[in-house]
């Protein structure tokens, strides 16, 4: 006489209870554990299909297998369209920190961004995907890790910023008071700081340099990221033509392909603030049901959201939202805050995907056209 295990029973009530309760339409659904805790969260086109999907899996590798074993129940929600259901997935994604997501988005591991730490001496770094919400200043998403981290190092050589790990003491010249005199007699003559040496740092750590004068070399590499000053490609291609014209030809092509990374790096910077600006409009996208929705997306963040207006009174509604989302100055330049960092990431998948939805796209100032039309 064959008896089911625990396992199986558990798995085959998972599997009713979906069956009887779900309707194929956009939505997303969360696995929850046995205490209490959400363990994964998904989303769908079809709630009904995909669940069911999860019940085909039965080997112990399979990772839809081994959710629904240690879910003890599964809960949805529907919503009106696919696009709705990346957002809502997204956003309970960040809020719960569910195990099993490890990753938010699989494409988000072909996209790298530059961190400008936070701290007295901030620096720069080249991080893989988004979903981190780290403090911080971000640039990006771009491609190419490699080839970011070497235009990265050349930026922070060039400006002398540090590379060092995070938790290094800093001690600025004008804050030798804070140290002990021995410690200031010292430290000039044995900086202990490689980079600093071959001058490629300005040396923060070991008081070689003020907080101001590391301060204003951070304000450059910020103003180059946001594409507003070339001062540090400037900057190379002089010592490049100083080198050539004394017969340094050695350092003067060594100098020549720094600037020929720096130049890369900042067409990417033009090429995401073009694809950045062009991700600025009033999108409307039809729902299951006629559960139509608008969405006020600026600079690839979604601002604002609601039904899609079918009488006046909604009209001028939403001419309110957007004069609200889009009147009011923003800074232009390619800095990402970093908890917007995985919804540019998805809205620009999600875009780049499905090309043909930009035409239910309208600019901003069209809405508000017509509305005062």
């Amino acid at each position: 006489m064959f008896t089911p295990t625990f396992d199986e029973v558990h798995v085959a009530g998972l599997r009713a209870l979906v069956r009887a309760g779900t309707d194929d339409r956009p939505g997303v659904y969360r696995m929850i554990g046995t205490d209490g805790d959400v363990i994964y969260v998904g989303k769908a086109k079809r709630v009904r299909t995909r669940l069911l999907s999860y019940f085909r899996g039965s080997y112990p590798a399979d990772k839809g297998a081994r959710i629904v074993r240690e879910a003890a129940t599964i809960e949805w929600e529907y919503v009106p369209s696919e696009f709705a259901a990346l957002l809502l997935e997204l956003r309970q994604i960040k809020r719960l920190r569910p195990r099993f997501n490890v990753l938010l988005k699989t494409d988000a591991r072909h996209w790298v961004f530059i961190k400008l730490t936070r701290g007295p001496a901030p620096k720069l770094q080249v991080v893989r995907g988004g979903g981190r919400d780290e403090p911080g200043i971000w640039y990006g998403p771009y491609q190419g890790f490699e080839r970011v981290t070497e235009a990265v190092r050349e930026l922070s050589d060039a400006l002398g910023l540090r590379d060092c790990a995070q938790d290094v003491r800093m001690r600025f010249a004008d804050q030798r008071e804070l140290f002990p005199d021995e410690l200031v007699q010292i430290t000039p003559r044995t900086p202990r700081c490689i980079r600093h040496e071959i001058r490629k740092c300005l040396g923060p750590c070991v008081a070689a340099c003020t907080h101001d004068e590391y301060g204003d070399r951070v304000a450059l590499a910020r103003a180059f990221l946001d594409g507003v000053d070339d001062g540090p490609l400037v900057a190379l291609r002089a010592s490049m033509e100083a080198s050539a014209e004394r017969l340094e030809f050695e350092r003067a092509a060594m100098l020549r392909d720094k600037v020929r990374r720096l130049e890369g790096l900042r067409d990417q910077f033009d090429r995401l603030r073009y694809a950045v600006d062009t991700l600025s409009f009033v999108y409307t996208v039809p729902g299951h049901g006629g559960d139509d929705r608008v969405y006020l997306v600026r600079r690839g963040r979604v601002r604002h959201e609601m039904p899609a207006p079918r009488r006046a009174r909604d009209r001028a509604t939403l001419g309110e939202h957007v004069g609200a989302v889009f009147g009011t100055p923003e800074h232009r330049g390619a800095a990402v805050p970093a908890h917007e960092v995985d919804e540019l990431l998805l809205l620009s998948s999600w875009f780049r995907r499905f090309p043909a939805e930009l035409a239910r796209t309208t600019p901003p100032d069209a809405v508000g056209e017509a509305e005062a039309a």
